[in-house]
């Protein structure tokens, strides 16, 4: 599939995203926004809001549950590790900021990611991050080139 106009859509309230090719839905996932709420203070561990591009993208072709520590693959995550760590797998979509008020996104490393803590999704439970299953990660990763534009609101 090849997308003309790809655009993501975060909802916090429905916690889901969503891709649109222009005006047309072409999927939805659940996902998973900040536990912490939202912002765009450093180090607080929130969700920012407003509007974004796709900055960068990481792990073409890693393997599902592929660990990533500063983008880069450190090992694979397995369901009989540890889940209390809230690890960045799979695929890593690097969001920036385009408003002054989330102009510090891309430095506070806010990403759209695979997780080990798949059973969250669908509720706030990042660390401001968005976080999708491992497969659905993969799925958009797939369809979307650096510089997508991506909204997350209320």
């Amino acid at each position: 599939m090849n997308l003309q106009q790809p655009r993501i859509e975060v909802s916090i309230g429905t916690q889901t995203l969503r891709l649109f090719d222009g005006i047309r839905l072409v999927r939805e996932w659940p996902c998973s926004t900040s536990k912490f709420g939202l912002g765009t203070v450093e180090g607080s561990n929130k969700t920012p809001l407003g509007s974004f591009i796709v900055q960068e993208k990481h792990g073409e072709g890693a393997p599902s549950g592929t660990i990533f520590k500063s983008r880069q693959p450190v090992g694979l995550w397995t369901p009989s590790m540890d889940t209390a760590s809230d690890f960045v797998l799979t695929r890593v979509l690097w969001l920036r900021g385009t408003q002054p008020h989330n102009a510090n996104t891309y430095s506070r490393y806010i990403y759209i990611h695979g997780t080990n803590d798949e059973k969250s999704i669908g509720r706030p439970a990042s660390h401001g991050c968005v976080r999708l299953h491992n497969r659905a990660v993969i799925e958009l990763y797939d369809l979307v080139p650096v510089g997508t534009p991506v909204w997350i609101g209320e």
